[in-house]
This record gives C-alpha cells, sequence and structure tokens, in this order.
C-alpha cells in the first residue's frame, strides 16, 4: 500500500478510532451472603386479551394473538415454550374485567370481544369458552407451563365513569374455576383483577373494598381447594404502586389472604415516544424503577410480611410497546437490566408483556420466530441462580454489573451490559473474601510474596490449589451489523436462528483462559460464567 493510500485510509478512520475510549475497572462481589432471592423460575410471560382491532397511534399491532385466537398448533410457539423447561406464563392484561366465562347463564351467549363506546377501553364484554380453556390447557401442560390466571375483579359492581364500587360477584368465577377443577387441570395461582388500584387505569376500586373482596376470594379457593392436595397462591393486585392505596390494601385484606403482592411496571413511558432510544440507553432512566421496587418492598415488610412481591406485567413502554424497539436487539438492554434490578430488590417473578402480540413480543406474530428478548430471557432462565449478590463497581456509570449465583452448579454469573457507545471496559474481578484476605496478610510483610501469587487465585478456587486449568464462559451479545434495532441478536460473533427443525439453538458459551482481560465492548451485554469462584453465599 503506497504512502497516499494508507494517508487517505487513515484520514477515513481516524474519527472512529481515536473516539474509542478504554477504561479500567475492578467488580468486587460480595460472596459471603446472597442480598436477595427470586423464585427458581424467575421468567414470565405473558398472553393477553387483546384483539386484532385494539389499536394505538394509528397502529394496531396484535392480529391473532389473543388469548382466544392464538394458534396454539404451531411447533414453533410450543418449542419456545419447551426450551424453559418450566415457562410461567400469565393470562391477563387490560381486558381481564370485562371476560366471563361460559359457565351457569352465559353457556347460551358467549361472544367475542367487539369494539363498543363506553365499554372498559372501548371494547364491549368478552367470553371464555370452556372449549378453548380445554385446548389452552392441553398446550399448557404439553408445553410444561406454569400458569397464572388474571380473573375478572370487576364482576356484579357497579360505576360512575371509572370509579367502581359495590361487592364483588363471584359467582360467574367459581364456576368457571370448579369447571377447572373437575378436569384437574392446574393453575399454580390466581391474580386477582389488573390495574384497578390507585387511580387505575380504565376502571379502578378503593382499597378497602378490594381488600374485603380478596379475602371473599380467599374463602372461596379455599373451600373449592378442600380436597385437593395443592393449593394456588393468591395475587393481587396486579397494578401501578401508589403507598397509600397499596398500604390500606393489605390491611384491609388482612394477614394470610394475598400471598404475592403483584404490580405492573412501564417506567420508558409512551411507546410514540422519540426519546425512546435514548431512554433505553440511559442509566438515570434504567434506575427509575428502583425506587418503586424499593418502596413495594417497604410496603410489604409493614403491612404485608407474608407476602412476596411479582412484577406480574412489565413491557417498558405502554400502549403495545415501541414500534422498532421494543422487538430489536436495543431493548434488550433495558430489558435485561430490568431484570436484574428488580431480583436486587427481592422480586420472586418477572413477568414480560407479552410471549406473542404487540411491538413488545418475545415471539413474532406471524411466523413465531424468536425475537432478540426471547434469547436474553432464556440465558437469564439458564444461568442465573435464584441467589443475587451484591456488586460494587469502580466503572463509569454506563457499566451495569450484575452477580448471581449460577443456576445449578458452582460458581457465580456475571451479567456485564455497556450502555456507552464508546467505552471498552477491561475488568478485574475479585470477591470480599479475597480482600479480606489480603488485608490480614498485609499486617505481616513477610508474606507478601505469597499474597501476589494469591491475587489472581483466590477468589477463583476458594484459597486452595489446583492444577487444573482455568476457563471461564462467555456469552457476548450484539446486535446483526452493529445496527441497535436489528431483530437478528448475535452470540459470540453469530447470528442466533432456529435449526433447521424450528428448535431453538444450543447458545453455547465460548471457554476463554482465566488469565485473560475480561472485557465489553461498547453498546454490548455479556454473561460471564465463573465456575471456580469461592462464594460461600451459594451455598
Amino acid at each position: 500500500m503506497g504512502f497516499k493510500t494508507l494517508f487517505v485510509v487513515l484520514l477515513v478512520f481516524y474519527p472512529a478510532i481515536f473516539a474509542q475510549k478504554f477504561e479500567e475497572a475492578t467488580l468486587v462481589i460480595d460472596t459471603a451472603a446472597a442480598v436477595a432471592e427470586t423464585d427458581a423460575n424467575y421468567i414470565c410471560v405473558t398472553l393477553d386479551w387483546w384483539p386484532e382491532d385494539k389499536c394505538n397511534y394509528k397502529r394496531c399491532p396484535w392480529g391473532l394473538t389473543s388469548v382466544l385466537s392464538l394458534n396454539l398448533s404451531h411447533p414453533f410457539l410450543s418449542n419456545a415454550i419447551l426450551a424453559f423447561k418450566g415457562l410461567r406464563v400469565r393470562i391477563g392484561g387490560s381486558l381481564q374485567d370485562s371476560v366471563v366465562y361460559d359457565r351457569g347463564n352465559f353457556i347460551s351467549q358467549c361472544q367475542l370481544f367487539k369494539k363498543q363506546w363506553g365499554g372498559l377501553f372501548g371494547f364491549s364484554t368478552g367470553c371464555l369458552r370452556m372449549d378453548r380453556w380445554d385446548d389452552l390447557n392441553d398446550f399448557f401442560k404439553k408445553t410444561g407451563v406454569i400458569l397464572t390466571f388474571g380473573l375478572n375483579a370487576l364482576y356484579g359492581r357497579h360505576h360512575v365513569l371509572r370509579f367502581w364500587g359495590g361487592d364483588w360477584d363471584p359467582s360467574n368465577a367459581r364456576n368457571f374455576i370448579a369447571y377447572t377443577l373437575s378436569k384437574g387441570y392446574h393453575v399454580d395461582s390466581w391474580e386477582f383483577g389488573n390495574e384497578l388500584s390507585g387511580f387505575g387505569t380504565g376502571a379502578s376500586v378503593g382499597a378497602g373494598q378490594y381488600g374485603k373482596d380478596t379475602s371473599t376470594l380467599k374463602a372461596m379457593l379455599d373451600n373449592l381447594y378442600q380436597n385437593s392436595s395443592t393449593r394456588p397462591s393468591i395475587i393481587a393486585p396486579g397494578g401501578f404502586y401508589a403507598s397509600w392505596w397499596f398500604n390500606e390494601y393489605l390491611q384491609a385484606s388482612g394477614p394470610d389472604v394475598v400471598n404475592i403482592v403483584s404490580h405492573h411496571l412501564y417506567t420508558l413511558g409512551q411507546g410514540n415516544s422519540p426519546n425512546m432510544k435514548s431512554r433505553i440507553l440511559n442509566p438515570k432512566y434504567l434506575d427509575k424503577a428502583a425506587s418503586i421496587l424499593k418502596n413495594v418492598n417497604e410496603t410489604i415488610e409493614k403491612f404485608g410480611p407474608w407476602a412476596s412481591a411479582w412484577v406480574s406485567e412489565s413491557g417498558g413502554s405502554v400502549n403495545n410497546g415501541a414500534m422498532g424497539i421494543s422487538n430489536t436487539f436495543l431493548n434488550s438492554f433495558w430489558y435485561l437490566d430490568q431484570l436484574a434490578l428488580a431480583a436486587k430488590y427481592n422480586t420472586k417473578v418477572y413477568c414480560r408483556q407479552t410471549l406473542v402480540g404487540g411491538f413488545y413480543e418475545l415471539l413474532d406474530q406471524n411466523a413465531f420466530v424468536p425475537n432478540p428478548d426471547y434469547y436474553s430471557a432464556l440465558l437469564w432462565h439458564r444461568l442465573m441462580g435464584k441467589r443475587v449478590l451484591s456488586v460494587k463497581t469502580s466503572a463509569s456509570k454506563s457499566l451495569r454489573a450484575y452477580a448471581h449465583c449460577t443456576k445449578e452448579r458452582d460458581g457465580i454469573t456475571l451479567l456485564l451490559i455497556n450502555l456507552s457507545n464508546e467505552t471498552t471496559y477491561t475488568l478485574e474481578v475479585e470477591s470480599t473474601n479475597y480482600i479480606q484476605l489480603l488485608s490480614e496478610y498485609r499486617r505481616d510483610t513477610k508474606k507478601r510474596s505469597f499474597i501476589h501469587r494469591l491475587k489472581k487465585l483466590a477468589s477463583l478456587l476458594g484459597n486452595r490449589a489446583s492444577d487444573e486449568r482455568l476457563a471461564r464462559e462467555e456469552y457476548h451479545l450484539t446486535p446483526e451489523n452493529g445496527d441497535l434495532q436489528s431483530k437478528i441478536m448475535l452470540l459470540n460473533e453469530k447470528p442466533i436462528q432456529l435449526t433447521d427443525k424450528g428448535e431453538i439453538p444450543g447458545l453455547d458459551p465460548v471457554l476463554i483462559d482465566m488469565n485473560s482481560p475480561l472485557t465489553v465492548s461498547p453498546l454490548s451485554i455479556k454473561f460471564v460464567v465463573l465456575p471456580n469462584f469461592h462464594s460461600p453465599g451459594c451455598k
């Protein structure tokens, strides 16, 4: 290459080369004890009731994905669920409080949702036929689904505008649940109502009345399940957190009525926001959920210590998600960060809106091919164990770092999210055990040379010598062609694609020598499994 040609090449690439930044940082993992613990099946997805004519911003992204119309026979759908070996599915959403079940008086008048002026969210009452319920349960059994079903909590009430009063009528729900039990269908938990807390979304019920009605549900379930070997959990209220409402609700329902306090998170705002990309990559925006999660915990500790917390619905942006963003690689920065953030605050289950339907769907509704967030969820499910470890970092705020005990094996797993578009991080990972050991040995200057040898091994081997070759597992996630809004995710530089038979691929890591630098490139995500990391808190 001639000098002139080389000069031109350097001139062209000079801005890109010198715009890159490199930062060295340390992660200190407190391995002595877990700071929080999730359910073993932390990942959860939703199926919604929205019909195909549900539209926002002149966009109608639901198609035939409703609980009433979803194609249950597509093999890609089954394969996607089976890959989790126990995926939680929540049936619910905005129209659940307009659903009736075709038992009793409804057998002869069971109709689908239709547009209706003055109806809840502009739709009529819709009906779940028992033959459809049979089909759903057959599908759930074959795919190993752990089911949560959201009940209609407005049935029998009267309302003025969006404010609903009077007692809940449990008769239709009782007939439905009795049918469910008679068929031997297993429902792991029943959720009472959807977004009726506080001032509500489309409707609201007072906290005292809601607590009273939840007690009615509890008594009904105790009666119906009295001869059953299993008892379902009661989840409520499934709405947006408002401290004054949640506090009163738990006091009104009383001890041991609600097993799980559920709430919804949509911290990215409206789905048509022009600032969605910048919000997802902004650490301050991602941290907005932290105060809500913290406050929910405080409410439970003070008014419902018998209960645990779920995020029973979260899609990032409201009104169907964000077109061209919610189903692309970019969204995984938000999704994985919020999974990790919620886990830190002792959230037991996190339900993603949706499995299929809207722009935030994990599976494309036309071909049932996974979108990037599906693979993010699956990697979390396979790698991140129940126990959450504390992480302190010297890195700048664009690096989000989380640690869990590795799932069903020794060691820990790191989740590293680099929100910066220019900084590559090189990380040294230490444990608090190593730092304590180092401090003790520094008191004896004669042993400093021994400490130097310990630096690379103490945290990794649990202070035990070993002759085996040490390696870590890395799962590096990037978008195809560097396009953040690509629907193709790369794992270790290779596109993740279904097999020729439509099965979920293996998602294998690369093995990296433990002495090699741990780096996270700009605008990428990395799971790192450290199999020999000494972690007493994981025992």
